[in-house]
């Protein structure tokens, strides 16, 4: 007779978030003018996710945006980032938290016209401590990651949108951030340069293991997402995740792209 053996199985637990959101309310004005932007708006971020943040003109994406960069201040509610409790920060604690986990990338780029590729990177550098040698060899490496290896001295003037916006991918990048937020990364971009965009923030979530939610009201978009949260009206009103199995399209090698048009 043979005896029965047992297999346990073990389920990984989820990872945990390195950015929590619970019950965000913001309120914009005051008396008749008075406008509730969210209504109790609660959001994770998880490590090694896309997730986009969708909804129409006016729903809050940019508020919701910019409280969880620690931009603005929510009238109520939690913000935890990287284990940390924002409410009660002061300013200097705020924007210490802001330049050890968070990466901005903005929808017009905002490059500095007068500097070069490398020095627009090395900015983000500079303001966390890092110069000279180092952070000339840092926005070179992260420039030529995001394909920009033959740009690396050309000014924002000489680049097209699609290069610009990748220049904002490698500055946002530069310092290792924990969370990316990016703000209607395609919405300048024609249809090429979008998508290069957004496999680079795929590729940036999966393989640098960092959380990326973009704003955006692109569908072109969709293709890219782990993650697709809905807000209407300051409120959270869906949620859908993509189907396991199921891959973004992939842009592993940028520089073998052929050359992205403005």
């Amino acid at each position: 007779m043979i005896a029965k053996q047992t297999v346990e199985t073990t389920t990984a637990a989820p990872p945990e978030p390195v950015l929590r959101a619970e019950n965000i309310v913001k309120q914009l004005g005051s008396g008749a003018g008075m406008v509730m932007a969210l209504k109790g708006v609660s959001l994770d971020l998880i490590p090694g996710e896309l997730t986009l943040l969708m909804g129409p003109s006016g729903s809050g994406k940019t508020t919701l945006l910019s409280i969880l960069g620690g931009i603005l201040t929510a009238t109520s509610g939690d913000l935890t980032i990287a284990g940390e409790k924002m409410s009660g920060l002061s300013a200097e604690d705020l924007a210490r938290v802001r330049r050890d986990h968070i990466g901005f990338i903005f929808q017009s780029y905002n490059l500095f016209p007068t500097l070069n590729a490398i020095e627009n990177v090395r900015i983000a550098l500079d303001v966390r401590g890092i110069s000279g040698f180092a952070a000339t060899s840092r926005s070179e490496e992260v420039l030529r990651d995001v394909g920009l290896g033959h740009r690396l001295t050309n000014y924002p003037g000489n680049l097209s949108g699609g290069e610009q916006q990748r220049v904002a991918v490698a500055r946002a990048i530069a310092s290792s951030p924990s969370i990316v937020l990016a703000d209607e990364p395609t919405a300048a971009l024609d249809s090429e340069n979008g998508h290069a965009v957004m496999a680079l923030l795929s590729r940036i979530a999966k393989e640098q293991h960092r959380s990326v939610l973009a704003v955006t009201h692109d569908p072109r978009t969709l293709g890219y997402a782990d993650r697709v949260v809905r807000i209407e009206d300051g409120r959270i009103v869906g949620e859908e995740r993509r189907p396991e199995g199921v891959n973004a399209p992939e842009i592993t090698d940028l520089t073998k792209r052929r050359k992205l048009h403005a």
